[in-house]
């Protein structure tokens, strides 16, 4: 497998120099792996901190800035960062307002974060913390407990941050971003594997002529395997598993997520076709964003995900924003 790097132990070490060389407005330490608004703490501001393994850019690191997180701290290639990262993050953003974690229900994630909260409240920050666990394709996967957290991650860290930057306590928050995890679902599909560099070859097997139903943000299999389908069928196989667990009585935002190898041409294509099953089962989409926003190293495939929301919600998730990764209104 031929990659762009040097060596597979200095990837995420690498990945963030770079960061570093194009996005001034961002704080890059290298060596303790926090990225951080240059302008934190921001007086008067709840934080907002997340984080989990390298792989799946621009979550998170490209998610920091202005009406989203206030930091974030990258792990190793699809490995949970340690506490201290998180807990040297909290303290670099904390106003005295408090901080929220927005974790994804993974269990290192889980786990790390927990024991990160405790560390930073004996250091007398606040911390709240939210789960997100959006995935209807499986439960109790090989690395969770509970369904996993995936696109709505963007949701959750768009909205809440949206009302974090109008000064809103923390309590209204986290309330906010718990509302936004619990509005929404998603449901991946994987058309081959994606390749980690430290094994340089793929995550699993998807024979020529077949596609993964399901899959994870971490190259993990998913619900189940079927011959190739064409981006239409793909779609109502989606849709049918989000809504039939969701089943929106309100508009909903559509995440159309490239899993990393998917060209814009093919997202756009295959955004169509979830308007049109979205449409089709009587579901009114408020607002769509297409692209690479959550993905999996070099996977080729795509995810789909839903959020209900109303006049606040919405108001929140068009309220500006500027971050590497995602940008309107700035």
């Amino acid at each position: 497998m031929k990659m762009l790097i040097n060596v597979p132990e200095t990837v995420v070490a690498d990945a963030l120099r770079g960061m570093a060389v194009a996005h001034p407005e961002l704080a890059v330490d290298v060596e303790n792996r926090v990225v951080v608004r240059r302008d934190a703490p921001v007086p008067g501001k709840v934080a907002l901190v997340s984080g989990g393994g390298s792989g799946h850019e621009p979550l998170h690191a490209g998610f920091v800035g202005r009406g989203m997180l206030d930091a974030a701290c990258p792990g190793e290639v699809f490995t949970s960062p340690v506490p201290d990262q998180m807990v040297r993050a909290a303290a670099a953003v904390d106003s005295g307002r408090g901080v929220l974690f927005v974790v994804k229900n993974y269990t290192g994630d889980v786990l790390n974060f927990d024991m990160a909260a405790e560390l930073a409240e004996d250091e007398g920050v606040q911390v709240a913390k939210v789960l997100v666990n959006d995935d209807v394709a499986v439960v109790d996967s090989l690395y969770t407990a509970g369904r996993r957290g995936t696109g709505a991650t963007l949701f959750v860290e768009k909205i809440a941050g949206a009302l974090a930057e109008e000064g809103a306590p923390l309590e209204a928050v986290q309330a906010v971003a718990r509302r936004v995890n619990e509005s929404s679902r998603s449901f991946g599909v994987a058309l081959g594997a994606c390749t980690t560099p430290a094994k340089g070859g793929p995550t699993f097997d998807l024979p020529p002529g077949e596609l993964e139903l399901g899959i994870g943000i971490h190259g993990e299999p998913g619900r189940e395997r079927r011959p190739m389908m064409t981006s239409g069928e793909i779609a109502d196989f989606a849709v049918d598993a989000v809504l039939d667990d969701l089943a929106p009585d309100s508009p909903v935002i559509v995440l159309v997520n490239g899993m990393g190898a998917t060209p814009l041409l093919e997202l756009y294509g295959f955004a169509a076709e979830v308007q049109r099953a979205l449409g089709a089962r009587g579901t009114a989409v408020a607002r769509t964003l297409v692209g690479n926003y959550v993905t999996s190293l070099d996977m080729p495939g795509a995810s789909v995900t839903v959020c209900e929301v109303d006049e606040e919600l919405l108001r929140l998730w068009d309220a500006p924003v500027c971050t590497p990764g995602l940008r309107w209104g700035c």
